[in-house]
C-alpha cells in the first residue's frame, strides 16, 4: 500500500492530511504555507517507535483489528471507523468547520475530531504531539480544566476536549461511553458545550458540501471522479486571497532516493491557465473569480513594481514572490529521505510562459458574462504590458516549462504561451471593440506564430521538438493544439502526438522527457501527462483509445480517490506532494471532455 494514502479534511483556510490508521500526519498553521506543527510525514524514517514519533495527532483504538474509511458522501468530512479484536467499534468524524454564519463564511484554523462509540466498550489512548519551528521546537505545555495549551515560539494552539484531560495529556487508555470532541486550533476558548458544537458544526460543515457539490457542472460520467477530484481542488484554495496552491505538502520526493524535494504550497501562473479552465466546466464562478482577482492584483503588483519586470513563475498565497529556499533540519524526510524543503528557488527562475498563462487566465474576466468583477480598459492596459514582454523574450533562452536549474534553451511551450499572450490580447480588443490594438495584437502574434513554427518543427523527425532547432519531445507539445497553436488534425501534431506515445509513454502513464536533466533521468511518470495525452488522443479522433487509457489512470487513485504528482509507472506507486491540484485539475477537464452528453445518457 502506498504511504500516500491519505486523505485531506479543510475548510479553505487550513487543511490536514489523514492516514490509514486515522492519524493526523500533516497539518500547517495558521494557513497552508504556515508551520507544520503536525510534520509526522515528513518525519517517520523506519524503525522508530511510537513513543518518539512526534508532529502527530493520534487516536489510537487499543486492541485494534481493522480500520475502514469513507467521506461522507460529496463532502470533506472523514469516517474512520475501528474494530479491536474483541468486536469493540469506535468510530472517529474529522473536519475542519465551514459554512456560512451572519452572512459571512466561517472558516477557523481548526480542526475537530468527534469519536463515537459504536459497539461496546471501545476504549482509545490519545497521542497529540505538536511540534514548532519545522520540527525543531517542542512546545511548552499548560493545561485548563478541560484544555491543554501548546506554546511555541511564535504562536500558541489550544486543545479543547470534553475528553478527562489528565488522560489526553498522560497518554493513558480510556474507555469511550459517549461521544468526545477534541477541538484543536487557534489559542481561543470554546464558549460553548463541546458535544453540542461539534454536532451543529459538523452537519452544518456536511450541508455546505453538499450544498457546493449540487450546484456543481459535473459530465454524466465519472462523477464520483470529478465531485472528489472538485472538492480536493476547492480544498487547496486559499480562500482569503483567492490563491489555489499546487499541492498541500512540501518536500515529497518525485521519486524514492531523489533530490527532487521541493516545496509545492505555493502558487504557480502556469498552473493557472488549466486551473481555470476545471473551474469554469464545473461551472464554480466564485472560486474561479477570486482566482482570477489573485492573479490580476498580481498584474497589479507588476505595473506598480519594476523588479517584476521579469515575472516570478510563482507566488505565496499572499502573492509575496520572495520564497527563498532553505532545509528544515529537524525533519528527516519522507519516508526519512530528506532534504526538508522549504521555500522553492525556482523563484528566481526566469520561465517565459508566465506571461501567456496570467493573459490566458484573465482572458475569462473580459469574455465571460457570469462574472461580477469583470475586466476594464485598465486591466487590459496592464495586460498589454505583459505582452510586450511576451514579444521581447518569446525567443529568448529560459528555464522552461519543467524548472531545470542549471539548463537554458529557447523552450517551445514558454515560446507558444508567449505567443497565446498576444492571441488573446488580440480576442481581449475584439470584445472592446478597441479595433486598433486589434491590429497590432494580430500582427505580432502571427509574426511569432512563423518564427515559432519554424524553428520548434524538426522536418527530419516531421514532428514539433521541445525547443527551438532542438530534436527531443516533452510533454508539453501535446498542448499545441489545445492552446490553438496548430489544429488538431494538422499531420505535424497528429505526428507529435504518435511519437509522444512512442517515446515517452510508459505503461499507462507518461514521462516529461526522456533526457538527464539536472539531476539525472525520469524514474516516476508526471500525472498530468497522462491527462495531456488521453486529451491528445481525443482530439485526433482516437476517442476510444482516450477512454481505455483514462478508465486506466483512473484506478492509480489512492482509496480516497486523491492523485499526488507523480506515480511510478510500474507499480503505480504515488510519489511527489499531496494532493496535486495539477493532477485533480487533468482528472476533470480530461473527464468533461471525454464523457458523454445528459442527453446522449439518457
Amino acid at each position: 500500500m502506498s504511504s500516500l494514502d491519505l486523505a485531506v479534511i479543510g475548510n479553505c483556510m487550513i487543511a490536514a492530511l489523514v492516514d490509514r490508521r486515522a492519524h493526523i500526519v500533516w497539518s500547517c498553521f495558521p494557513r497552508f504555507d504556515g508551520d507544520p506543527v503536525f510534520s509526522h510525514l515528513l518525519d517517520s524514517p523506519e524503525g522508530r517507535p511510537d513513543s518518539e514519533q512526534r508532529g502527530i495527532f493520534a487516536i489510537d483504538q487499543v486492541g485494534i483489528q481493522s480500520c475502514e474509511q469513507r467521506y461522507l458522501e460529496n463532502t470533506a468530512v472523514l469516517v474512520s471507523t475501528m474494530t479491536d479484536s474483541f468486536g469493540n467499534i469506535v468510530e472517529i468524524t474529522d473536519f475542519a468547520p465551514r459554512f456560512k454564519h451572519f452572512d459571512r463564511t466561517f472558516r477557523p484554523p481548526l480542526l475537530i475530531r468527534r469519536v463515537r462509540p459504536v459497539k461496546g466498550r471501545p476504549r482509545i489512548r490519545v497521542r497529540l504531539r505538536p511540534h514548532f519551528e519545522w520540527g525543531a521546537q517542542p512546545p511548552a505545555k499548560t493545561r485548563g480544566s478541560n484544555h491543554l495549551r501548546f506554546v511555541g515560539p511564535h504562536r500558541s494552539l489550544r486543545l479543547t476536549t470534553d475528553a478527562p484531560i489528565s488522560y489526553v495529556e498522560e497518554e493513558r487508555p480510556f474507555v469511550v461511553e459517549r461521544p468526545i470532541s477534541f477541538f484543536f486550533g487557534e489559542d481561543e476558548p470554546l464558549r460553548s458545550e463541546a458535544d453540542t458544537t461539534a454536532r451543529e458544526f459538523l452537519d452544518k460543515t456536511v450541508d455546505f458540501w453538499r450544498d457546493w457539490v449540487r450546484s456543481l457542472s459535473i459530465p454524466f460520467d465519472w462523477q464520483e471522479a470529478v465531485i472528489r477530484a472538485a472538492i480536493t481542488l476547492k480544498l487547496c484554495n486559499y480562500e482569503e486571497t483567492g490563491a489555489i496552491v499546487a499541492a498541500l505538502t512540501t518536500s515529497v520526493p518525485e521519486a524514492p532516493h531523489t533530490q527532487r524535494n521541493w516545496d509545492y504550497r505555493y502558487c504557480w501562473l502556469r498552473d493557472a491557465y488549466f486551473v481555470i479552465q476545471a473551474l469554469n466546466r464545473l461551472g464554480t464562478t466564485k472560486t474561479m473569480e477570486e482566482y482570477l482577482t489573485y492573479i490580476t492584483n498580481i498584474v497589479d503588483d507588476a505595473e506598480a513594481k519594476p523588479e517584476l519586470r521579469d515575472m516570478p513563475p510563482l507566488f505565496s498565497i499572499t502573492r509575496s514572490p520572495d520564497l527563498e529556499e532553505r532545509e528544515a533540519a529537524a525533519l528527516a524526510g519522507y519516508r526519512g529521505m530528506g532534504p526538508v524543503r522549504v521555500g522553492n528557488a525556482a523563484y528566481t527562475q526566469i520561465q517565459n510562459d508566465a506571461y501567456g498563462s496570467i493573459v490566458l487566465a484573465s482572458t475569462h474576466a473580459f469574455l465571460d458574462k457570469r462574472l461580477i468583477r469583470t475586466g476594464n480598459r485598465a486591466l487590459f492596459e496592464h495586460l498589454e504590458k505583459l505582452g510586450q514582454r511576451a514579444i521581447e523574450v518569446f525567443d529568448k533562452p529560459d528555464a522552461g516549462p519543467w524548472e531545470l536549474r542549471t539548463k537554458a534553451a529557447v523552450h517551445t511551450f514558454p515560446s507558444v504561451m508567449c505567443w497565446a499572450a498576444c492571441d488573446r490580447l488580440a480576442k481581449i480588443a475584439q470584445s472592446m471593440g478597441r479595433e486598433d490594438r486589434v491590429a497590432f495584437w494580430r500582427e505580432q502574434a502571427d509574426r511569432m506564430h512563423a518564427v515559432i513554427d519554424e524553428r520548434a518543427y524538426n522536418r527530419d523527425k516531421g514532428t514539433f521538438v521541445s525547443s527551438f532547432d532542438g530534436e527531443h519531445l516533452d510533454a508539453t507539445l501535446l498542448l499545441l493544439a489545445e492552446l490553438n497553436f496548430v489544429k488538431a488534425d494538422d499531420p505535424r501534431f497528429v505526428a507529435t502526438v504518435d511519437a509522444i506515445g512512442a517515446t515517452l509513454r510508459r505503461g499507462d502513464l507518461l514521462l516529461r522527457y526522456d533526457v538527464e536533466d539536472d539531476f539525472g533521468r525520469m524514474h516516476t511518470a508526471f500525472m498530468i501527462c497522462g491527462f495531456w495525452y488521453v486529451d491528445a488522443l481525443n482530439a485526433i479522433g482516437r476517442r476510444k483509445e482516450a477512454c481505455e487509457l483514462f478508465e486506466k489512470i483512473l484506478k492509480l487513485r489512492n482509496t480516497f480517490g486523491l492523485f499526488s504528482e507523480d506515480a511510478d509507472f510500474t507499480t503505480g506507486e504515488l510519489w511527489g506532494n499531496f494532493p496535486q491540484t495539477y493532477s485533480m485539475v487533468g482528472l476533470i477537464n480530461s473527464a468533461v471532455r471525454l464523457s458523454r452528453s445528459w442527453e446522449e445518457a439518457f
